[in-house]
């Protein structure tokens, strides 16, 4: 009956999203994937490849990368729904998309899923950590994966997309330390909502290293 008087919308087009996740099949299908990338830190490649030549140069902390798409299009459109409207719906389509995609490139399961922190002023301004409710979200589309907010960042840094890729390594070098772990976490999911060149991520994943974490991948909706 709700869905007679409400019927459900795929927050896309707008239109029906009827036995959908809030996204109507049409509209997946036209959402951007990557075709061939670097294994290692998902960037876009002719070819698929274990390791390109940034990685090559400098192995990055985390052993893989697994993106849901490519960055542009509606994906981006639904991240700032999600990040700075608060649109908490297009979050929860984001979380399905990317559960979808990472069931379908078979990406291993972890033994916990660790969300990308925010310093806290920031959290205040925005009132969530995106990535907390990603992990929220994913947890549900896998079994109940466990997720901890296991890392804290101990200083404020400038946002990411206001520097230049020179300065990004800088900007959050040491930033992130190891709030608490639970026993026996070997395999960890690094979560967060878009990669661009990594470097916040790759200081993420050698703080946990640091902590005794053999293996760190890093789960992201899209890879720029």
């Amino acid at each position: 009956m709700l869905d007679w008087i409400y019927p459900p919308l795929c927050l896309v087009c707008g239109l029906d999203g009827r036995a959908r996740i809030d996204c109507c099949q049409p509209c997946e299908d036209e959402l951007a994937v990557v075709q061939a990338a670097c294994s290692t830190c998902g960037l876009a490649t002719a070819r698929p490849v274990a390791r390109c030549g940034r990685c090559l140069r400098r192995l990055p902390h985390f052993s893989a990368t697994w993106s849901g798409f490519a960055w542009g299009g509606e994906i981006e459109r639904l991240v700032h729904r999600f990040k700075f409207q608060r649109d908490l719906a297009a979050g929860r389509l984001l979380a399905a998309l990317l559960a979808r995609r990472l069931m379908l490139q078979g990406a291993a399961r972890p033994d916990l899923m660790v969300p990308v922190p925010l310093h806290f002023r920031r959290r205040l301004w925005r009132g969530f950590n995106q990535a907390e409710l990603l992990c929220r979200d994913l947890s549900r589309h896998f079994d109940d994966l466990p997720w901890l907010s296991a890392l804290r960042r101990r200083r404020p840094t400038h946002a990411q997309s206001a520097l230049p890729a020179a300065r990004r390594r800088g900007n959050v070098r040491a930033a992130f330390v190891v709030r608490r772990l639970p026993p026996g976490v070997r395999h960890v999911a690094l979560i967060d909502d878009v990669m661009t060149t990594g470097a916040t991520l790759d200081e993420c994943a050698r703080a946990l290293k640091r902590a005794g974490v053999e293996r760190v991948d890093v789960w992201v909706v899209a890879r720029a």
